[in-house]
């Protein structure tokens, strides 16, 4: 009456633990999100299983189905298209049940986009936040920037190829030309990681071919906070473009702002 929690290969077929294969091979049954591409990865194994299905749209209601198969004494091993369960995937929902149920949970380390991402993008890496795909929406996407800026963590996204610019754009305006790097198609044959600051996104943009799975990585507010990384302005109108996207300041507001400083500021 178990459940293994079992990542798979998120590129090169290589990186699948010798553990993992043993588990594949010794369970009733395997769990997967789509079972075109678990069949693909089992037959490059050598393995034939039964598979049940469990993609999204009905996670809860195969959640039920599969949790009396363990409670019944069955052994399954939950795996995803790629990389690691519930992790921006389907899972969380059976393993939660599987828990209530009194069912063993045991998690087998493995293959994940962000981690190599993260490790190879040149910030720090010593405290971060792994925060998935971003809101879609343009308003949402700003407010959801606005309250990660303080934070002192490396921000860690997963994104996709259509919307990469809305969420580079989003970032430059919301927290400032930080470092960035931008790791393509991890492990795969075409991975390539490009490293730049927000405020040139466009054209580091042009370094990659926007393709196929993306891993963001942006520096937190501490390592943005030195006074070289603070923004540079060619023109007055530069200054109020930023804090019209910063922080919804019209330029007769922003006037307003620095004509009440420099009447502080005057002597007498």
């Amino acid at each position: 009456m178990s459940l293994y929690i079992v990542p798979t290969p998120i590129g090169n077929l290589g990186d699948i633990t010798r553990r993992a294969v043993e588990v594949l091979a010794a369970v009733d049954f395997i769990i997967a999100e789509d079972s075109r591409y678990t069949l693909k990865l089992l037959s490059h194994l050598g393995i034939r299983k039964r598979i049940v299905s469990h993609y999204r749209p009905k996670e809860e209601e195969q959640a039920v189905k599969i949790v009396a198969m363990l409670a019944a004494g069955e052994v399954g091993a939950l795996v995803t298209d790629s990389g690691t369960p519930a992790i921006s995937d389907p899972g969380f929902i059976l393993v939660r049940r599987a828990i209530a149920a009194g069912i063993a949970i045991v998690p087998l380390p493995g293959p994940t986009a962000f981690v190599p991402a993260l490790a190879a993008s040149g910030i720090d890496a010593q405290r971060f936040l792994f925060l998935g795909f971003p809101p879609r929406r343009r308003g949402e996407l700003a407010r959801f920037l606005k309250e990660l800026a303080p934070l002192p963590y490396a921000l860690v996204f997963y994104e996709s190829p259509r919307r990469l610019e809305d969420l580079l754009a989003a970032a430059a305006a919301e927290l400032g030309d930080r470092e960035f790097a931008l790791a393509k198609e991890v492990s795969k044959k075409h991975e390539q990681i490009v490293r730049s600051r927000l405020g040139s996104w466009r054209a580091s943009l042009q370094e990659v071919a926007v393709l196929g799975e993306m891993v963001v990585v942006i520096a937190g507010a501490a390592e943005a906070g030195t006074k070289e990384d603070a923004p540079r302005f060619d023109d007055i109108d530069d200054l109020y473009a930023f804090f019209q996207q910063r922080f919804g300041m019209g330029k007769n507001a922003l006037k307003k702002v620095l004509m009440k400083k420099k009447a502080l500021d005057a002597p007498g």
